[in-house]
């Protein structure tokens, strides 16, 4: 990290010295990383730095080194940049706390809270009925914050694997049912009359726990506008096999729609009327892209391909 960014730490924190304490991660394909930075004589014991770093080269984990790839990631930045500056306040749903925001050159700092420092230092790869439960209420909070609103400076269409994002992956799947049709899901799915941001990335890996059984959402870069289902399908399916998927299916929705009425103060029905048939449809769209991605993918299974030939089916 250069001496202006430390620099711009030290003057948002108060602190007098800082160091780095650990990389949580590596971004993907190379594009930087993320930092816990450790904060001497400050109110804050650390922060988490996602410090972007572009690439001199493209080194994509599955082999995808395109313009097309290295574009969306760019945006993919940009757009978290923008969540950060003009949404993520609004937030019913708990999220990191950004102190700010800088770009020097070609790199930029985004600022923020340590989750692990707030509470919320755990992390799940398994999960029981009242976690799933707890991220549901997470999202419906997450979308009822933004229903109606116009994603200005962020994606058009959140999430991503959105189809137009996604050319490539398009022309090599094999599906030809699925690629003759994705067009048609794309449009019924971005159709809709009510609309909110998504969180575009809702995997389980982008929630971190409290041991209290709270929980907070990270990784903001494909927020955009879309129907609320795609990040319930892509949530469940991060998490459950597709027998629980299958057998729990009603009573995930229900629960979903209960906490989306809550926090919008009143039951729409009307909303729930549009959501609700378009949850496989979503389960659909994601399937489309990871056919086309990753072929061998493990959750490519028996209950998303039935799934999914019923909604080609039903266009």
């Amino acid at each position: 990290m250069n001496d202006y960014f430390k620099s711009v730490i030290l003057q948002k924190t108060g602190a007098s010295s800082l160091f780095e304490k650990e990389i949580i991660q590596e971004l993907w394909s190379g594009y930087g990383k993320i930092i816990r930075i450790a904060l001497e004589n400050a109110a804050l014991e650390s922060v988490v730095v996602k410090h972007v770093q572009l690439p001199r080269r493209h080194n994509h984990p599955r082999g995808w080194h395109t313009d097309i790839g290295h574009q969306r990631k760019l945006k993919s930045y940009e757009v978290e940049t923008s969540w950060y500056n003009t949404y993520s306040k609004d937030s019913m749903a708990r999220l990191p706390k950004c102190f700010t925001i800088e770009t020097n050159l070609d790199e930029t700092l985004i600022v923020l809270e340590d989750l692990d420092e707030a509470g919320f230092s755990l992390r799940k790869q398994e999960v029981n009925w009242k976690d799933i439960e707890t991220c549901l209420e997470w999202l419906a909070q997450f979308h009822a914050s933004y229903l109606g609103k116009v994603p200005n400076g962020l994606w058009d269409v959140g999430t991503y694997w959105y189809l137009e994002t996604r050319p490539q992956e398009l022309e090599v799947l094999q599906d030809k049912a699925l690629k003759n049709g994705a067009t048609a899901i794309n449009k019924k799915l971005n159709s809709c009359n009510y609309k909110t941001f998504v969180h575009g990335d809702a995997k389980l890996a982008n929630f971190c726990f409290s041991k209290n059984g709270q929980v907070a959402g990270v990784d903001f870069q494909y927020v955009g506008g879309g129907c609320g289902m795609k990040d319930i399908a892509y949530f469940i399916g991060s998490c459950l096999n597709e027998n629980d998927c299958e057998r729990l299916e009603s009573k995930l929705l229900d629960t979903y729609f209960t906490y989306l009425h809550k926090a919008l103060g009143k039951k729409n029905e009307a909303l729930e009327k549009e959501w609700r048939p378009l949850y496989r449809v979503a389960w659909a769209d994601f399937h489309r892209f990871l056919k086309g991605w990753s072929p061998g993918h493990w959750k490519i299974n028996s209950y998303s391909e039935r799934i999914t030939a019923e909604v080609i089916k039903n266009l």
